[in-house]
């Protein structure tokens, strides 16, 4: 399966967090989502990855933006993972793989020769009326939260334009 595109309405889904509690992309609209795919819970990329939205909250906020993470990894895994960094936004557990098979981030990957199915790091940006206006096929870990405040600037702009 292919990432969806630009323009694209977004995949829906009902997902738990680490909480238990229920999240599904309909009760979002209205508001924009960072929705964003990473392989593990505290591992080096991905800790950086969400540290940077943790950091970027307040500005993140202003725009309304939800940020959900995802992944395959359990309640507990993501109760500690948010503890141990203090994370301030959802998880969502994807053991099923449902939410990242919608988005196609379920992917074969290949490492010195092996191969074998993985999380491809990847974020989209959904538009409060349910459109993906942006999509990160591939992310730098350090330097991605700057870059989704970028796009959320950009297309705010455009929406007062």
């Amino acid at each position: 399966m292919t990432l969806p595109s630009e323009g694209q309405k977004a995949p829906s889904f009902t997902a738990k967090d680490e909480t238990g509690k229920t999240w599904k992309l309909a009760d979002l609209k209205g508001k924009p989502v960072v929705l964003f795919f990473y392989p593990a819970d505290d591992t080096p990329g991905c800790t950086k990855e969400a540290c940077g939205f943790r950091d970027a909250s307040a500005d993140l906020k202003r725009f309304g933006a939800v940020v959900l993470g995802v992944s395959r990894e359990d309640e507990k895994s993501h109760a500690k993972f948010i503890q141990k960094y203090k994370l301030n936004f959802p998880l969502l557990v994807d053991v099923d793989g449902k939410v990242s098979d919608a988005y196609g981030t379920w992917v074969e990957k290949n490492m010195y020769g092996r191969k074998y199915m993985g999380m491809q790091r990847a974020t989209f940006l959904i538009a409060p009326d349910g459109t993906i206006a942006k999509v990160w096929p591939k992310v730098k870990p350090d330097e991605h939260a700057a870059d989704v405040l970028g796009a959320l600037k950009e297309w705010k702009a455009t929406l007062k334009a």
